[in-house]
């Protein structure tokens, strides 16, 4: 029989599908007023554990300081929630 059909057919996945590790917005509220949030500053924290393709920022809870943060993606939400506390999102990386 041929080794095609003697392998398990186990579906497929993308090698060029790229993978963020998460960050909502409310656990940024760890971090003091005024501070520039970047890679080390989250691992730091304990807020990302093994980096994938880069940090997303997601828009779940509310933020009540003004904060830099350093990211690779942003969702609107939590890049309008950022900027209403009087803070700025800077994207980096070669998905800006």
């Amino acid at each position: 029989m041929p080794l095609q059909r003697r392998l398990p057919k186990r579906g497929f996945r993308s090698p060029f599908k790229e993978y963020y590790a998460l960050i909502q917005v409310e656990d940024l509220d760890i971090f003091e007023t005024g501070s520039e949030i970047n890679l080390q500053g989250l691992r730091e924290k304990g807020l990302i554990g093994r980096l994938k393709d880069g940090v997303k920022l997601l828009g779940n809870g509310e933020i009540t300081k003004a904060l830099t943060v350093h990211v690779d993606k942003v969702s609107r939400s939590a890049q309008e929630k950022i900027e209403a506390a009087g803070g700025k999102v800077i994207l980096s990386g070669a998905s800006a």
